[in-house]
């Protein structure tokens, strides 16, 4: 009898990795989009292409708040049957917190990290905290390297090339641009204490979809972000950039916004974590960006720094979990951004060149 049943539970086992190794169709969308979910400060950035193929940036923490929350706008919003692609950005609990509980909920094919460090398992409580996510069930295991990309299906026909460039991690950068230009204000702007957090090992990623161009920088931190521009600017000008750092002090260095010179801004901050003084004040004088988003109203004691209300998708601390949306037209020269819950949306013109 025992040895039934572990034959059975290996069966189930094996089926569950076979099915999660295939293709599963999803619906084709008609865009590029893009889904910022509210994790409360933390991280899950949904990307579904012109070809139904998902890539997941980060999962949020442990529980099943933010899993679930991620599964709500994954399945019933994307109409997801699987995430194709999850890269984590680094080793703080609310950017893989929730992978494991996600991974119950529906497969995960490929899973990209930049692997871990031997001094980060010898802490005991980064062990027990790391563990459901090395043991959880998952087809494939990448380590991410700087010059490198995702492996993505081809688009459709009439649809743009779409590409993702890891620009680097742990402090280590290729170009994705060539410049010669050394970047004006390198040496006006201090630094400030180091960081000895894995925040400053986030991974970084430019994604480009034809013209449009949009930045992810996980929590990456004041000092190196620093390093992105100065003295020249390896990364070259954005879209869309994803507030560093959930919108902390601790990071969004003005060197590195002013380089990238974005058009739109989104937030992942929490209602009484990130969107700092310092950062909002930065991104509010920075030339060119028109639009600036944030998940989530602060409503701490210096809540005057705040983005126009009708750019905020979740108003008060207790929440329904409001996402913000991006939808990039197939020729790339346009992209509109929405907050479903509020009915907002507008739509913006992407740069002529990067």
């Amino acid at each position: 009898m025992k040895r039934t049943t572990n034959f059975l539970g290996g069966l189930i086992i094996t089926a569950f990795l076979l099915i999660a190794g295939s293709p599963v169709k999803a619906p084709l969308p008609n865009n590029l989009t893009v889904y910022w979910i509210d994790t409360e400060g933390g991280g899950a950035t949904l990307i579904v292409t012109p070809a139904g193929e998902s890539i997941l940036i980060d999962t949020g923490n442990p529980g099943g708040r933010d899993s679930e929350r991620i599964f709500d706008v994954a399945h019933n919003v994307a109409g997801l049957k699987q995430i194709d692609h999850l890269l984590i950005t680094h080793w703080h609990n609310d950017h893989f917190g929730g992978a494991a509980m996600l991974a119950a909920k529906m497969p995960i094919i490929e899973v990209i990290d930049r692997g871990i460090a031997d001094s980060l398992l010898n802490d005991a409580n980064f062990a027990k905290a790391i563990t459901p996510y090395r043991e959880m069930k998952v087809a494939h295991r990448t380590l991410f390297k700087a010059g490198g990309g995702i492996n993505l299906r081809k688009m459709p026909r009439g649809f743009q090339k779409l590409s993702f460039s890891f620009v680097g991690a742990n402090r280590q950068f290729q170009p994705i641009v060539q410049s010669s230009a050394s970047t004006a204000g390198c040496d006006t702007i201090r630094e400030k204490g180091f960081d000895k957090s894995d925040n400053a090992n986030s991974t970084v990623l430019v994604m480009d979809y034809g013209p449009f161009r949009f930045f992810d920088g996980g929590d990456l931190t004041w000092n190196v972000e620093k390093t992105l521009v100065c003295p020249q600017n390896i990364v070259g000008t954005v879209d869309v950039f994803q507030v560093n750092h959930h919108g902390l002090d601790l990071s969004n260095n003005p060197l590195l916004i002013k380089a990238l010179a974005p058009t739109v801004s989104i937030m992942g901050n929490g209602p009484k974590k990130g969107g700092g003084p310092e950062t909002i004040t930065t991104l509010s004088n920075t030339p060119g960006i028109q639009a600036r988003y944030q998940l989530h109203k602060n409503v701490r004691a210096d809540s005057s720094f705040n983005t126009s209300d009708e750019y905020i998708a979740n108003m008060k601390a207790d929440c329904v979990a409001n996402y913000v949306k991006m939808t990039v037209a197939p020729d790339g020269k346009r992209y509109t951004v929405s907050i479903p819950a509020n009915k907002h949306e507008r739509t913006f013109d992407t740069k002529t060149t990067h």
